[in-house]
């Protein structure tokens, strides 16, 4: 079995992130869950143009899309590998949406709901 390789050749990363993980993000004051991953980005032109030039990520990386908190609300984010870290807190988060994807909270990591088979 080959390496995944983008359209331009280039061989596709791993993520460095699992569905289920609690991270926190380098620089801005939010922590989250893990729900889906993109190898690549796969967002529009217009958000990432959004991002000021000198804290833009690069596209060519894994982004995570994150159930994610402040303090004050929650949200859901879309954020690049090179943003994220794990949680060093090893606590459970609240955010209202991680029912309807994660069966429980274990071992400092959600684990998904089992899928029904047919």
């Amino acid at each position: 079995m080959g390496d995944e390789r983008n359209e331009d050749g280039t061989a596709v990363r791993e993520a460095k992130f699992g569905i289920g993980e609690v991270v926190a993000h380098r620089f801005r004051p939010f922590r989250g869950v893990i729900f889906d991953v993109d190898p690549l980005f796969n967002h529009t032109e217009e958000w990432w143009l959004s991002i000021p030039p000198e804290v833009r990520p690069l596209k060519d990386q894994p982004y995570y899309h994150v159930l994610a908190e402040t303090e004050d609300s929650t949200y859901v984010a879309y954020v690049s590998e090179q943003n994220l870290v794990p949680d060093e807190t090893h606590a459970p988060c609240r955010h209202p949406q991680l029912e309807l994807i994660f069966d429980r909270f274990e071992d400092g990591c959600y684990i998904s709901k089992d899928r029904i088979q047919n």
